[in-house]
């Protein structure tokens, strides 16, 4: 019975050196991991609540909704993109602004002084793929 056991595991443990050679073969990577305190997150937006969320102004009018949000590789702020104008997403406009630009207050996207022709006038951003 003690045989079976110990063979058992004399395998395991090959097989477990030999799985682990197998996953250090390529280049080494240096990962720089950095302490988050979770409570600190518990204000923030998920980008799942974000991403169709209506985008008013200091009146307090809508004047878009967010369609989604962009993270660049060399740049650690994210970007929204949102849909201007149209009737149910047809004849709507996609504008990029950076999300630094929002203001969140009460539960809203605020984009001060922002109206929907003045986001009609940034360029069209066309979706790649």
């Amino acid at each position: 019975m003690t045989r079976p056991i110990t063979l058992l595991g004399c395998a395991a443990l090959v097989a477990a050196s030999l799985a682990g050679n197998a996953l250090a073969q390529g280049a080494p990577q240096n990962v720089a991991l950095v302490k988050v305190d979770p409570q600190s997150l518990a204000t923030g937006w998920r980008s799942s609540k974000v991403v169709g969320s209506s985008v008013v102004n200091d009146s307090n009018e809508t004047v878009g909704k967010v369609d989604d949000l962009i993270v660049m590789p060399n740049d650690k702020a994210p970007y929204a993109v949102l849909s201007v104008g149209g009737f149910l997403g047809i004849g709507s406009k996609y504008v990029v602004v950076p999300f630094s630009s929002f203001v969140i207050r009460d539960k809203q996207l605020v984009l001060p002084d922002a109206t929907k022709d003045s986001l009609k006038s940034l360029p069209d951003y066309a979706y790649n793929g």
